[in-house]
């Protein structure tokens, strides 16, 4: 009886103060398994090939694309390290001590904080793009781009450590027992940071998309009564606006999907222990995670160029000399 009970321990060494391994049932852990490792995998790779293809091929190159490369990272991160650590979690007692459990929490508000920047941040250039085209190329270049890529990442980085600097300095200090990865934000704190990380943000993207879309139809109007009017070729401005367009739409169903994963995981994070260790918990989380694994799909199917650079790096072109001029667009 006392092997049995050790066995059930996540350190049987540590009688008096290692905590029990998870009780859930075979069928629901084989569940959590492969929901979980699906979605890593998949997420990883996915982001992969977006990050390979915007660094390697020069003419994708663009401030919008650079958007998408950080927002592509923020993904492969997420994949990486973030949702193996829930898995292990979930499925068996922590192992990593507690400060690798400090720093996967640190991890995952860094990445969820910083795909929401740059959800703003890709808001602002559809709006430039749509409502300001004349002096787009002028406000929205490559260097301001990745400068403010950098400044969101860094923001993030920053306003993140806030909520665990207390654990750092004394690690493990929620945890009952050896074996648990705890990190405690009070009520008041996850209340201002729902504001500020969250609906602040969202309402800006909200408002810059409802203008972009408004000016968008507005737009697609006066070019079709034009292509009717004059069944002259479109100019060279007319497709730059078309394309513009249909960038809009594609990042727009972008921000939808974002908008839609990432809600449910928020009003759970406010609801506390009111629906902790509830499969509900557990289906918003996979939602949140999965959306990484959505936006390179969301590209597959609305970017052409996207398509053509995964045929390239799949089939391994790009290693040939001057891939990287390949015309991809």
């Amino acid at each position: 009886m006392e092997v049995e009970d050790g066995a059930e321990l996540c350190f049987p060494q540590l009688l008096n103060t290692s905590c029990r391994k998870p009780t859930t049932s075979w069928p629901e852990t084989m569940l959590i398994i492969i929901v979980m490792y699906f979605i890593s995998v998949f997420t990883v790779t996915l982001n992969l090939l977006v990050i390979i293809a915007v660094s390697h091929f020069r003419q994708l190159h663009t401030p919008t694309n650079i958007l998408l490369l950080s927002l592509a990272v923020s993904d492969f991160l997420m994949g990486l390290v973030v949702i193996p650590g829930v898995l292990g979690l979930k499925t068996s007692c922590w192992l990593f001590g507690d400060i690798a459990c400090t720093l996967c929490h640190y991890t995952c508000l860094i990445i969820i904080s910083s795909s929401v920047g740059d959800m703003v941040l890709i808001s602002v250039d559809r709006y430039v793009a749509i409502c300001d085209p004349l002096h787009y190329t002028n406000r929205i270049t490559v260097k301001s781009v990745k400068f403010c890529v950098c400044l969101c990442w860094l923001s993030a980085a920053l306003y993140c450590f806030h909520f665990i600097k207390d654990d750092l300095t004394q690690p493990g200090r929620y945890n009952s027992c050896h074996g648990e990865c705890v990190i405690v934000i009070n009520y008041l704190s996850g209340a201002i940071d729902l504001f500020i990380s969250f609906i602040a943000p969202i309402t800006v993207v909200i408002v810059l998309y409802m203008r972009v879309f408004a000016v968008a139809v507005s737009q697609a109007r006066a070019m079709r009564s034009h292509i009717t009017a004059v069944t002259l070729q479109l100019s060279v401005s007319q497709k730059k606006k078309k394309s513009e367009l249909k960038a809009a739409r594609t990042l727009g169903v972008l921000v939808v999907v974002f908008l839609i994963c990432y809600c449910p995981y928020y009003c759970v994070a406010l609801a506390g222990d009111n629906l902790a260790n509830s499969f509900f918990v557990f289906a918003v989380e996979c939602l949140l995670y999965f959306n990484s694994c959505l936006n390179p799909l969301i590209y597959a199917l609305c970017y052409s160029w996207f398509r053509k650079a995964v045929k390239l790096i799949v089939s391994l072109q790009i290693l040939q000399p001057g891939s990287c001029e390949t015309n991809i667009l």
